[in-house]
């Protein structure tokens, strides 16, 4: 089984709550961990930033990772989100598994 974790920063904990509970419950991740305040030291329109955010880090599977892109992108308020995409390489395979179930297209299921 393909997974991976998602890698997004977002303003607040607020925010990256909402995003987390979102795409968990639409089933496009099948966890979210909040890793709470960062710094961030970033290029944006010419010139140099500073700012606190929060890390986000969502595990999913091949098959819905790029839908579970697009939605973060139609949530979060940034014009250009850090999202990034890191292939799980190894792991507890029954976990592996667990993200595979979690993420099937289970529209019609409730939450698990």
């Amino acid at each position: 089984m393909d997974a991976f974790f998602v890698y997004v920063t977002v303003p607040d904990e607020a925010e990256a709550k909402q995003i987390a509970r979102l795409v968990v419950e639409e089933r496009l991740a099948a966890c979210a961990n909040l890793l709470g305040a960062i710094q961030s030291v970033y290029w944006w329109e010419g010139e140099i930033c500073e700012g606190k955010e929060v890390a986000l880090i969502l595990k999913t599977s091949t098959a819905r990772k790029a839908e579970l892109i697009d939605r973060i992108k139609q949530l979060h308020p940034y014009d250009c989100p850090c999202i990034v995409c890191l292939p799980i390489a190894d792991g507890n395979p029954d976990f592996l598994d667990w993200i595979g179930k979690e993420t099937a297209n289970l529209q019609n299921k409730g939450s698990a």
